[in-house]
């Protein structure tokens, strides 16, 4: 209990690392202060753009700059739009109490970036890298004054960044052993080179940007574009080419879902259309620019305009050309396709549906659509590293925090053929990805429940619907729980490029309380332990129905009871589902027996249990679906099975396929069982403090399932496993 407690209030404790200028810093001032606060008309003389004009408000024991940005002076600054965070304000003190070091993160920069004038370019610019030593990502960023993370943290980090889940003990000693001096550059290599675990983690991310889902139903009309996104990770599809297909899909096996976007029933909002969802869909994930607001009429909040947003919608709508339709009041003016950036080129009068998609993927991929690169290249940064290069991620045309490194990077990307881990390569080689002071970053959901599965060797399975075998699965590959809506898995019916890591009250009560944590650590450990029982065979599997009956014909003879479970496959709308049993029947030498004459209507998730007389050897029934069931908005899908022993609902049918990850130890002692989750979830050895904490949950030195639940719950709500340091 001492163990936990101690743990869950470590959770609530800020962690402190030092504030890199180049990384922390500089993005603060760049996109936050310079506007007022630079050049020869700068406000109150304040030059926040050099160490010596900054100076003056950066005293240790009294600083100007924290009392204005906390509002203690004076008027709180920045005057307009949201306040630094708690988080901003404590690394611009951790800076100022150390000196406030400074260095020049953007060389001799020209006038027309300044912040005052900025305007982000459309075209790529060349940039020539920084001369020194060491990669170019860092000659423009400088050297990390904190010096670079152990071995042990980077293997961490690079395992959770490349494969979504935390490497094992075996992971760390092959690495630590490893006395090569290239061998971080060598364990990226390997780890990017694993397409399946690669796919298995990056695609979440990606179904948050193109808000595609698995598993999930709704009332209007949606496609999920699952098999072509999880292929094109596998072979690591260039971006630019993705854009392509995503934009103008051809053929069965194309990515039309993402156009489609939901159609929702009935009367929608005019900003809600599917090709309005197309215009701010497309604008927004890659070109990292907001119409919506500009879907409704002119933007408050950014420069675009309503006809540009219908411009736009027009290369991906039905009709040629669309009204402009201002806060719902349609105006008699109509818009022609066009491109946000008319110059890269026109679409011809009278084209198509086809042809207008053909010439929107042109344009978006267009050479000299610097935007694209930028734009995605910017995403991955903020991914990886924990903030943009600008920021918000949304808002390309806002100004870079270092507008050199932005745009070599993406010239860069672009000139290696968009390729996305040639991408990711770059920024993890890099000091800035692999120094000590990094930003925390909070694990995702799909993070903590892979890890645990790959702790505790207990996944979940996937039940084909028309197969008797179950393939293992990620996270990813389940319809969204109670724990993962917690952790910030969006229900992706709009585009998510970020997903919020602040603590909540609903992770908390989750994380502490909550029923599906508590049964996937139970489970765990019991198989860690080997306490769990193997999983009996059905006698009877209907598959996956939608509709109609089927008939069932089990042998029962030697059984005391039959289980008779109704599983869900895929409902919409499970409490309006009419779905049940009916003619339920023993016979044999004893003659028949009637158990169930009627239908007999069961709860999705039910289970009846009947007990088999002597003298009865086999039971015949049916399973029926109602035609009301059908309907979209219930959009039945359920599975029927018979068991004559226990079911475990855990494990309905047989397994087949690769794990994920290779088997966990059985665990038989307290000091190894200690020892291995430290390893496994904090990639550390305990120290003798903790172990001894850890030892006191085992009385008597015996390992016991109930202990040993809570020190792995405690461990999972550790900050050193609940973020990436």
């Amino acid at each position: 209990m001492l163990l936990q407690l101690f743990f869950i209030s470590t959770v609530l404790v800020a962690s402190c690392v030092g504030a890199d200028f180049a990384s922390d810093i500089h993005p603060i001032l760049a996109t936050r202060c310079l506007s007022c606060h630079s050049g020869d008309k700068a406000q109150a003389g304040l030059d926040l753009r050099t160490r010596e004009g900054a100076l003056r408000v950066l005293q240790a024991d009294n600083s100007l700059l924290l009392a204005r940005v906390e509002g203690k002076a004076g008027r709180l600054m920045p005057p307009v739009g949201k306040p630094l965070d708690p988080k901003q304000i404590a690394l611009l003190r951790d800076w100022i109490t150390v000196g406030a070091p400074w260095v020049d993160v953007g060389g001799n920069r020209s006038q027309d970036n300044r912040s005052e004038d900025w305007v982000a370019p459309l075209a790529p610019r060349i940039v020539s890298v920084p001369a020194g030593e060491g990669k170019a990502i860092d000659r423009f960023l400088g050297k990390p004054h904190a010096g670079l993370v152990g071995d042990t943290g980077f293997v961490r980090r690079v395992y959770l960044d490349a494969w979504g889940i935390a490497p094992s003990a075996e992971h760390l000693d092959q690495f630590l052993a490893d006395p090569r001096p290239d061998k971080r550059e060598r364990l990226i290599e390997r780890v990017l080179g694993d397409d399946r675990r690669y796919a298995g983690h990056w695609i979440s991310w990606w179904n948050d940007l193109l808000r595609n889902d698995i598993g999930v139903m709704y009332h209007g009309e949606r496609k999920s574009i699952t098999p072509w996104l999880e292929r094109a990770l596998r072979t690591n599809m260039p971006y630019n080419e993705m854009v392509r297909e995503l934009l103008n899909p051809i053929g069965a096996d194309s990515p039309e879902g993402f156009l489609i976007g939901v159609n929702w029933r009935g009367e929608v909002n005019a900003s809600q259309t599917p090709f309005m969802q197309a215009s701010q869909n497309t604008a927004q994930v890659f070109l990292g620019i907001n119409l919506k607001c500009a879907s409704c009429h002119d933007s408050f909040i950014n420069k675009y305009k309503l006809k540009e947003a219908y411009g736009l919608a027009a290369m991906f709508s039905q009709e040629n050309r669309l009204e402009l339709v201002r806060c719902d009041n349609k105006t008699g003016v109509y818009q022609e396709p066009q491109f946000l950036w008319p110059e890269l080129g026109s679409i011809p009068q009278g084209a198509s549906t086809s042809e207008r998609r053909y010439h929107a993927a042109k344009l978006f991929t267009h050479s000299q659509n610097g935007r694209l690169a930028r734009t995605i290249v910017n995403r991955y940064w903020q991914r990886l590293i924990g903030k943009g290069l600008v920021e918000p991620v949304d808002d390309m045309d806002a100004r870079p925090s270092n507008p050199d490194l932005l745009d070599w990077m993406a010239t860069d990307f672009a000139e290696h053929e968009f390729d996305l881990k040639y991408l990711q390569k770059q920024i993890m080689s890099s000091q800035a990805y692999q120094r000590k002071d990094s930003n925390p970053r909070r694990i995702s959901a799909e993070q903590l429940s892979d890890t645990l599965s790959a702790v505790t060797g207990e996944w979940r399975f996937l039940q084909m619907g028309g197969s008797d075998r179950a393939l293992i699965g990620r996270d990813w590959q389940f319809k969204s729980n109670p724990l993962g809506r917690a952790l910030g898995r969006p229900i992706r019916d709009q585009v998510y490029t970020t997903r919020n890591d602040e603590a909540t009250t609903f992770q908390g009560l989750e994380l502490s309380n909550g029923e599906t944590l508590a049964a996937m650590i139970h489970r765990g450990v019991m198989r860690l332990l080997g306490e769990l029982p193997p999983a009996p065979e059905s006698l009877f599997d209907s598959l996956s129905m939608r509709m109609g009956e089927k008939a069932m014909e089990i042998q029962v003879k030697g059984l005391k009871q039959v289980y008779l479970l109704t599983e869900d496959a895929g409902t919409y709308d499970r409490d309006k589902a009419e779905v049940g049993w009916k003619e339920i029947t023993l016979v044999g030498p004893a003659g028949t027996k009637l158990l169930e004459a009627a239908s007999i209507r069961t709860p999705i998730g039910s289970r009846r249990v009947y007990e088999v007389e002597p003298g009865y050897e086999t039971m015949r029934a049916k399973v029926w679906i109602s035609d009301a069931s059908k309907a979209s908005d219930i959009n039945t899908s359920v599975r029927f099975f018979a068991f004559g022993s226990e079911p475990d609902r855990k494990r309905l049918v047989k397994v087949a396929g690769e794990s994920p990850w290779g088997p966990p130890p059985r665990l038989s002692e307290v000091d190894q069982t200690i020892e291995y989750l430290w390893r496994a979830l904090l990639s550390r050895k305990p120290e003798a403090a903790e172990r001894e904490a850890a030892r006191k949950l085992f009385p008597n030195g015996k390992l016991q399932r109930e202990a040993t639940e809570d020190l792995l719950w405690s461990l999972l709500l550790h900050p050193e496993f609940q973020f990436t340091w």
